[in-house]
């Protein structure tokens, strides 16, 4: 239950992140021309990984690892 709970806390708080750097990298994609372009998509790249791995990775990897050591109880 710990684990949930500080996932869904740090959900909203890792996608408000995320979301506001591929805003700017966006706009550099739009506006941008050459190196910024590519620069660009490396950051959007970056970010969807991020993403993936500070929301789904982890989350699993500490289930995992919590109901193999039969944790009964976790405190925050």
């Amino acid at each position: 239950a710990a684990i949930e709970a500080g996932y869904d806390r740090a959900f909203t708080t890792i996608l408000d992140s995320q979301l506001t750097t591929a805003i700017a990298g966006l706009v550099l994609w739009q506006f941008g021309t050459g190196p910024i372009r590519g620069f660009a998509i490396t950051l959007l790249i970056g970010i969807t990984t991020s993403i993936f791995t500070a929301v789904f990775c982890t989350r699993v990897f500490f289930d995992f690892r919590a109901n193999r050591r039969g944790y009964t109880r976790v405190s925050i």
